[in-house]
């Protein structure tokens, strides 16, 4: 049974019991999922920008789209118009097949991983995490990297608070420390 096919069925119910929610449409679901990459370290080097978009496109098996500044900044040697990030926004069959790939696969492949804590989420109930390193990723072979580079992956849902997020990513299956 899939994610998607699993919160229909028995997430879901279950969710809107627990929070005493009567309408079915009010329970708490993931609305998307975006994947981001930071290009800070790699801003004048052009085959940084390459490997981190080709790492993002494998991943999530969707193109990225460039972030570009709004306006210079001359502290962080940035001008406007210039590319400084890229990310995937992922929704519909995607989006699931992504978080049941991140949640049975990458965590545990994560090095040194022991959970997350909930103050990643935030407080309209989504969750924010970042990766130091993109490996544990089972698209990515770890002989063919050259530079290893962080990203974050972010799941937005409409819980509209904390403790219903909370409810929500801990039926899903995210493994908490706290």
């Amino acid at each position: 049974m899939t994610l998607k096919e699993r919160y229909a069925k028995e997430i879901a119910p279950q969710l809107a019991k627990d929070l005493g929610i009567k309408n079915p449409l009010a329970v708490p679901k993931v609305l998307s999922v975006t994947v981001a990459v930071g290009l800070g370290q790699g801003l004048k080097d052009a085959k940084f920008s390459e490997m981190a978009e080709s790492t993002i496109t494998r991943i999530t098996g969707q193109r990225p789209v460039k972030a570009k500044a709004k306006k210079s900044i001359s502290n962080f040697k940035i001008r406007e118009g210039q590319v400084v990030g890229i990310f995937v926004t992922l929704r519909g069959p995607r989006m699931w097949h992504f978080l049941e790939k991140f949640l049975n696969v990458t965590f545990p492949r994560v090095r040194d991983f022991r959970g997350i804590t909930s103050k990643t989420i935030d407080a309209r109930g989504n969750i924010s995490i970042g990766f130091k390193e993109f490996l544990g990723f089972p698209e990515i072979r770890p002989d063919e990297v050259e530079r290893v580079h962080g990203l974050q992956v972010t799941v937005t849902t409409n819980a509209e608070t904390k403790v219903k997020g909370k409810a929500l990513f801990t039926a899903l299956g995210f493994p908490f420390k706290d």
